[in-house]
């Protein structure tokens, strides 16, 4: 009998509902913040909140624990030198939940998971500045023009190009000789 041995099961069996609780909280880790279901992210939020709780105490034994679910050196290393500093002041609490609605295919009920410390994503900087200055001379914007003025596109931006139109007649297709050898002869009445 399997009396008082509540758990969210989430109808897998036990080896793969570790595995999916153990996938979420990497996902977590890495992003700070995913998209997923209600009862996953219960599911998982008592390993995360474990683990970041070993992070803070940042000991070789918890490491090793870390590791043992996570798998993967670079985030046993993100979790003890980022994410378990962040948390230090806290005593639990480390993710929330927040809900989006349902999910339109199967009508699931569709949450963000996430860390309630999150770091700020750095933005990029552009890579040279503009040369363009700009002088307020009694109320009055004033502009000086550059020295040199280069019109080239940003590497990240990827150009667009045209190909020329084809005149050629395309080559036979390969189905479309097969079906010559297919086709019926029809009888005629």
């Amino acid at each position: 009998m399997r009396h008082k041995k509540a758990r969210l099961q989430l109808n897998r069996f036990t080896s793969y509902r570790k595995a999916t609780v153990a996938s979420l909280v990497r996902s977590l880790l890495t992003c700070q913040s995913i998209r997923t279901t209600l009862h996953r992210a219960k599911a998982a939020r008592s390993l995360a909140e474990k683990l970041i709780s070993q992070a803070k105490e940042n000991t070789l034994a918890a490491r090793r624990r870390a590791f043992k679910v996570l798998g993967d050196h670079k985030l046993v290393s993100l979790l003890f030198k980022d994410i378990g500093p962040r948390f230090t002041k806290r005593q639990g609490g480390y993710t929330r939940i927040i809900n989006l609605g349902t999910r339109r295919g199967d009508s699931a009920s569709m949450v963000i998971w996430e860390l309630t410390e999150i770091k700020a994503k750095e933005a990029r900087k552009p890579r040279k500045a503009k040369e363009e200055k700009i002088e307020e001379v009694q109320g009055e914007a004033v502009t000086e023009t550059p020295v040199e003025e280069k019109h080239e596109k940003p590497k990240t931006q990827t150009a667009v190009k045209e190909h020329p139109v084809v005149t050629q007649k395309p080559t036979k297709k390969f189905f479309g000789g097969i079906k010559n050898i297919f086709k019926k002869e029809r009888d005629s009445l």
